[in-house]
C-alpha cells in the first residue's frame, strides 16, 4: 500500500498548533507515532481527509475549521447535574475533565462550576470552536487486517485483546 486510503492503517508524527498564536496544543514529537485505521471515526474527519493520498515521508501542513475538527461550541451542552449523580467522595474541581458512561456510551465533560447541590458541566470537546493547524509526517502505511476492519480500529504489534 503506497498511499493513505480508506481502510489503511497509518502511522503519523504530528504537531497541532493554534494558527493565530502558533501555540502547540498537541504533539507526539519524542513519542511513538500515532497509529489509526482510516475511515472508521478514530480521528477527526478533517485530519483524515487531508492525509488521503499521501505517501510515506510526505509532510502535510493543513488548517482545519471547527466544522472539520471538533465542531462549534454548543452552549446547550453546558448543563447542571445534581451533585448526587456523582460518586460519593469523588474529587470535583473546576476545570477537571471527567470521564463517565452515558446511555450512548463513554462521554467526557469539563467541570465548570460547583455548588452545594449542583455541578455545572460542559459536554463540549475542549477543542470545540477552535480552528486548528497541523503538521503531519506520514511514517508508515499498511493494509488493515481483517480483525482490525471488524473491530474498527488499528491493533498494535503482535495482537490485540479486548
Amino acid at each position: 500500500m503506497s498511499v493513505v486510503e480508506q481502510n489503511s492503517v497509518v502511522s503519523v508524527m504530528y504537531t497541532g498548533t493554534f494558527p493565530d498564536s502558533g501555540e502547540v496544543f498537541d504533539s507526539n514529537v519524542n513519542q511513538p507515532p500515532l497509529v489509526f485505521l482510516v475511515g472508521h471515526g478514530n480521528i477527526i474527519e478533517g485530519f483524515e481527509q487531508e492525509i488521503l493520498g499521501a505517501a510515506v515521508g510526505d509532510v502535510k501542513e493543513f488548517t482545519l475549521t471547527p466544522e472539520m475538527a471538533y465542531g462549534h461550541r454548543d452552549e446547550a451542552a453546558v448543563q447542571p447535574i445534581p451533585r448526587s449523580q456523582f460518586p460519593e467522595g469523588m474529587e470535583l474541581e473546576v476545570g477537571r475533565v471527567v470521564g463517565a458512561q452515558s446511555d450512548q456510551g463513554p462521554v467526557q465533560f469539563t467541570v465548570v462550576e460547583i455548588n452545594d447541590d449542583i455541578v455545572i458541566v460542559d459536554l463540549n470537546h475542549q477543542m470545540a470552536g477552535y480552528t486548528l493547524h497541523f503538521s503531519v509526517e506520514i511514517v508508515e502505511i499498511r493494509e488493515a487486517t481483517s480483525e482490525e476492519l471488524d473491530h474498527g480500529h488499528a491493533h498494535g504489534p503482535g495482537h490485540h485483546h479486548h
